[in-house]
């Protein structure tokens, strides 16, 4: 009987200590500390909210910068990849369109090399980024559709330039670009 009771009580102090304790500490060192990552990074725009910046969402028009695929339709709950192997049929073809259409939609030579992350959704299939090779790859087919000139064109290039992040892990990883922050951006070009 006496060890019941002993496991009882470290079951209750485990379960406040755990349970309630230490995620009160937690959220509230990162609500002091980082508190706009703490709250989703929600993007506001015009008092609204327009989205996340961890979490990718489609563009399905012309005159903004193209997501990556999503094997989830960029919805956040059933978050993951399509799990297809590199030999899988299904793969092959839906990687096979994804470069017709990018192709295609970007006017781009068939012998150009696309972006990897422009063919293959990502693990999460939430990734908001693209890499500047898939933004600049794209940049004629938003300058066409929204009428720039030249200086314009210069304009967006260095806009790509700007929003570039540099890896995420010291040295490890590529530059990439928040695909949401540079369409915003893309708006005040006039």
């Amino acid at each position: 009987m006496k060890t019941v009771l002993v496991s009882i009580k470290i079951l209750l102090l485990f379960t406040v200590l755990t349970g309630i304790l230490y995620p009160c500490i937690v959220t509230g060192i990162v609500q002091i500390f980082f508190p706009h990552k703490a709250n989703g990074s929600l993007v506001i725009k015009d008092n609204k909210i327009v989205g996340s910046a961890l979490i990718g969402q489609p563009f399905d028009t012309s005159i903004y910068f193209s997501s990556r695929p999503s094997a989830t339709n960029y919805d956040p709950l059933p978050s993951g990849g399509s799990n297809y192997s590199m030999t899988n049929k299904k793969l092959i073809n839906m990687v096979a369109a994804r470069k017709r259409n990018f192709v295609a939609e970007n006017s781009l030579d068939s012998l150009v090399e696309i972006p990897a992350e422009m063919l293959f959704a990502s693990a999460s299939g939430l990734d908001p980024h693209i890499s500047c090779e898939a933004a600049l790859l794209q940049v004629n087919r938003i300058s066409k559709a929204r009428n720039f000139n030249e200086t314009q064109k210069q304009r967006l290039k260095q806009l790509i330039k700007n929003q570039t992040e540099s890896s995420s892990i010291f040295w490890f990883g590529r530059e990439r670009i928040n695909v949401l922050l540079l369409n915003l951006e893309l708006e005040k070009i006039k």
